[in-house]
């Protein structure tokens, strides 16, 4: 009888994934990740945060059975320097990509660097990226040179091309990748409609193919950036317009990728992380998301630009239906999950942190990092410490009070300076409100605290430089290139 009760006690351990000591998960039983990254959602765009117009009813049952992250920051509000953070733990100035990167760009994400997807092949996962990368076009900085097996989606954001554009650049047509392998030159209008649904497809296979075996499946959507597309199946559905349309359609992906998992009886050993790059990019008007109640959106440090929808669900791990308001970032979640799985940390100095006590809803669990910064073009322009927000002076883009415009063009911004201004982000989440005057030590201690950031990494606005900056991944003599005419298709041969 002791025999069986104390083998019935292992065997229940190891199904839940106990520890193994060093903060990790047994091996027999490790966990897959499904890390869904959207591009330009605002705070307020998905139903658990306060969206309007239109449901997303599966993104609501995630909410409902995981946690939700109200406080969860970006190290940057653009593209490229927001997904270099996420894959590297690192700050995005830290690993030399410091805004988004054209097609114009000989650069990209340097191989020396570890990323996430590296950290899950330390222990043979599978590791899929579908979606959109932009962390480099060049074959020497694809997906496939940075630890994943399986890449099929654009290689840069799908406004970088020839329709008309109204930036000022010459764009080339738009290509289309599969693995290191271009298949299509010129991504149509018509062939944006069904890219949902084909990086859904994509993932949903790459599940089914593996799921006999551990996997990291990342899925960063090219919507909701502009110009925004849809599918046959949810236009017009929404009372929002198009947006609300295409926010339905990245819910319905959700739903698909949720279904999936639970097809195979993964449901309960698959951590699901989902959140967004930046905040909403406004200068488009109604094919724009929202930030409510938070000040400005994308391309600013203002929590509008930097703070989005975070959740993730994990059952029996996360506590379902609950909420934390700590503060956190996108930076932490290689070296909390490297440390789920037992894998090793890159050799290179990253800046996050373990988050799985707040993650798993430790009791009186608080953010283990001192303070959050915020990069702009290597300017160090804010930082959050506990519920305190500190501004340095630098100028930003504002839309000001124009009328919001309906035709999917761009409102011209208007330029503004804001100067050393600290905001108290619990009781002020619009950062509307300077209490600097009254609160001197609190901005010393948090001047104190930036300049020693600034002494690691340098600062723009300052002028400084910094010791910590690693160079991002330059072109080698005799790499292959991503040639490209502007309007003309991009010729596969070049690669």
């Amino acid at each position: 009888m002791f025999l069986r009760w104390s083998l019935a006690i292992f065997l229940a351990l190891s199904t839940l994934g106990c520890g193994d000591g060093n903060g990790g998960v047994n091996t027999d039983r490790l966990p897959n990740v499904v890390l869904i990254f959207i591009d330009d959602m605002g705070y307020a765009d998905i139903g658990p945060f306060g969206a309007e117009g239109y449901e997303t009813p599966h993104i609501d049952r995630l909410a409902a059975e995981g946690r939700m992250f109200t406080d969860f920051y970006v190290s940057a509000p653009v593209c490229s320097a927001s997904r270099a953070g996420l894959l590297t733990g690192a700050y995005n100035v830290r690993v030399g990509i410091n805004g988004a990167l054209r097609h114009s760009a000989d650069f990209g994400l340097n191989q020396d660097e570890t990323t996430l997807a590296e950290i899950f092949k330390q222990k043979d996962y599978a590791t899929g990226i579908f979606g959109k990368w932009h962390l480099g076009h060049h074959p020497v900085h694809l997906p496939m040179n940075h630890g994943f097996d399986e890449f099929f989606g654009l290689p840069y954001s799908n406004d970088m091309w020839n329709l008309d554009p109204i930036d000022g650049h010459e764009h080339p047509t738009l290509p289309l990748l599969e693995g290191g392998r271009v298949i299509d030159t010129d991504v149509t209008p018509e062939d944006q409609e069904g890219l949902t649904t084909r990086f859904t497809e994509y993932a949903v296979d790459f599940i089914d193919r593996n799921k006999d075996r551990p996997f990291f499946l990342y899925v960063p959507h090219a919507m909701v950036h502009i110009p925004l597309f849809v599918s046959d199946k949810f236009r017009g559905k929404s009372e929002r317009g198009i947006f609300g349309d295409v926010v339905m359609e990245v819910d319905w992906s959700v739903g698909q990728i949720m279904g999936a998992l639970r097809e195979h009886g993964l449901d309960d050993n698959t951590m699901v992380i989902f959140t967004t790059d930046n905040g909403p990019w406004l200068a488009y008007g109604s094919h724009a998301g929202s930030a409510k109640p938070l000040r400005e959106g994308k391309i600013t440090t203002f929590d509008g630009g930097v703070r989005t929808p975070t959740i993730m669900r994990w059952p029996g791990h996360i506590p379902q239906g609950t909420t934390s308001d700590e503060p956190a970032m996108t930076i932490d979640l290689l070296p909390t999950l490297a440390n789920l799985i037992g894998a090793e940390l890159p050799e290179k100095q990253i800046d996050g942190m373990d988050i799985w006590p707040l993650i798993s809803a430790e009791p009186g669990a608080t953010s283990p990092q001192e303070a959050y910064f915020f990069y702009r073009s290597r300017g160090l322009q804010a930082m959050r410490m506990g519920n305190w927000k500190l501004h340095f002076p630098h100028g930003y883009i504002t839309l000001g009070d124009q009328t919001t415009r309906t035709d999917g063009l761009p409102i011209t911004y208007e330029r503004a300076e804001i100067g050393l201004s600290l905001f108290d982000l619990a009781a002020d989440p619009g950062e509307s409100v300077n209490v600097a005057e009254q609160h001197p030590e609190v901005v010393s201690q948090m001047e104190q605290i930036a300049d020693r950031m600034r002494a690691d990494l340098g600062d723009a606005l300052t002028d400084q430089e910094g010791p910590g900056r690693r160079p991002a991944g330059e072109l080698e003599p005799g790499d292959l290139r991503f040639n490209w005419v502007p309007g003309k298709p991009i010729d596969p041969i070049a690669h």
